[in-house]
């Protein structure tokens, strides 16, 4: 068992480094070109049709609003990653990674938009009149090829059962160090609290997730926040950093032991790919409910919801981690992913470090509630309706063995699982990339869409 785990574990270290970054990278830069570079384009046109309408009726059909289909996709993306998986970068690539992590973010808003606007126009009605879409129904309506979304669709299936069990250990450990309450009563007390929720389907998701992601992005955020600025001097010094050391190798200090290029860009490129899912094709299935009157702007949604995940709360857990000065001090390479939880104890205490425990909970939990959600519309296209209430019962138990530690062996099996379904949907989305394009084409010259709006603003009587 020793020697497949080993063989499993190198296979998907070599798969997650230069292979899928290459990919992901070349794809996003492909999809940027085609799409006439429109996130750089029209970002005040973005921001006002996304943030700036949460407040107006939405335009179009859906299941929910496209604020709580956003919500909903960024319960998945935001999580511990966002908290932890930062100071390993910089620990392993040096400040000159956040470059990279910036960079990946920006041409792989193409990616999580052209997904996006995919999944809203081949979705359709499931029999409970909820509107449902995601790689799986454009692999099968757009390209005709619905062994891809069979594959698709069953391995994300499966893969979400230790993924929910990996996230389940994550919140039963951090309440078990911080509260000393049993793990195996963390569990069970989740299942409960998860499964009233998801059993009430994508519209209950939505409105726990539009209260939820946005309370606890800005309590982390806002934290963060107060230290950067009680370190206020040494923003310069941490910008200079990142920018210099994104070209140039890094010597040791401290308790950093250096980094090469090569490093810098490559972990740099993973934890921004990581952080924001781009390409793996989860997010679209959140996006595929909501009220919209054309695909792209729906897609508009997606493009911030990596501004959200990579270049607003990985960036100031960066920040963190960088003007604090942890990341030097002697041992921080024992243990990276206690970077943040150091830096917040140093500044506030104890309740510092409460404060990460308490964000980390949360963050996790709402990953595990539309996670468990992308995974019942699999079993759902793959089975029909029952199935979906089925799966949804696998995953409640999967958290509560998860927090009792079992199934630590299969960890090691998650990357590969997860490169077995971003390969197949980033074939999907290049092979459909025309239609993405046509769409694009269609929203930002027609007087029904973006013509439309432009006019409205500039003459509000229009």
């Amino acid at each position: 068992m020793e020697k497949i785990l080993s063989i499993v574990t190198s296979i998907s270290t070599w798969l997650w480094g230069p292979p899928l970054i290459i990919l992901l990278a070349g794809t996003g830069i492909y999809l940027t070109i085609l799409l006439k570079f429109f996130q750089f384009r029209y970002p005040i046109y973005i921001f006002q049709q996304t943030f700036g309408s949460i407040f107006k009726k939405p335009k179009g059909e859906g299941t929910v609003t496209p604020f709580q289909a956003l919500t909903s996709a960024l319960s998945s993306t935001i999580g511990a990653s966002n908290i932890v998986g930062v100071p390993a970068a910089i620990m392993f690539g040096g400040p000159g990674a956040i470059f990279w992590m910036w960079v990946i973010a920006l041409v792989g808003m193409a990616i999580k938009f052209s997904e996006s606007v995919l999944a809203v126009r081949y979705r359709e009605k499931n029999e409970a009149g909820e509107y449902v879409g995601g790689p799986m129904y454009y692999m099968t309506k757009g390209l005709n090829m619905k062994w891809l979304g069979v594959w698709f669709a069953f391995g994300l299936m499966i893969e979400l059962i230790p993924s929910i069990m990996v996230q389940g250990n994550a919140v039963s450990s951090a309440v078990s160090s911080s509260f000393s309450i049993n793990p195996l009563y963390t569990g069970i007390f989740m299942a409960l609290l998860v499964g009233l929720i998801v059993f009430g389907g994508i519209k209950r998701i939505g409105k726990v997730t539009e209260i939820l992601v946005p309370f606890m992005a800005i309590f982390y955020v806002g934290a963060a926040l107060i230290i950067i600025f009680m370190n206020l001097n040494q923003l310069p010094e941490v910008f200079g950093m990142i920018f210099s050391y994104a070209f140039q190798p890094m010597a040791a200090l401290g308790g950093f032991a250096g980094a090469a290029v090569a490093e810098v860009i490559r972990w740099g490129f993973a934890r921004g790919l990581y952080s924001n899912e781009a390409g793996l094709g989860t997010a679209p299935i959140a996006h595929a409910a909501a009220q919209t009157d054309h695909p792209v702007r729906q897609g508009l949604w997606s493009v911030i919801g990596v501004l959200v995940d990579t270049l607003i709360v990985c960036t100031a857990t960066a920040f963190v981690v960088l003007s604090s000065g942890v990341w030097t001090e002697e041992g921080a390479m024992k243990d990276p992913s206690a970077l943040t939880t150091i830096a917040f104890t140093n500044y506030f205490g104890n309740a510092g470090g409460m404060l990460v425990t308490i964000c980390i909970i949360f963050f996790v939990l709402s990953t595990i509630l539309v996670v468990m959600h992308y995974g019942a519309k699999q079993a759902e296209f793959l089975f029909g309706m029952k199935a979906g209430a089925v799966i949804k019962v696998v995953y409640l138990i999967a958290i509560v063995l998860g927090s009792v530690g079992a199934a630590k062996t299969i960890w090691q099996f998650l990357d590969l699982a997860l490169a077995g379904i971003l390969i197949p949907n980033i074939i999907a989305v290049l092979l459909l990339s025309k239609e993405v394009k046509r769409l694009t084409n269609e929203f930002f010259t027609s007087e029904q869409y973006y013509l439309k709006d432009i006019k409205k603003k500039n003459d509000p009587a229009a």
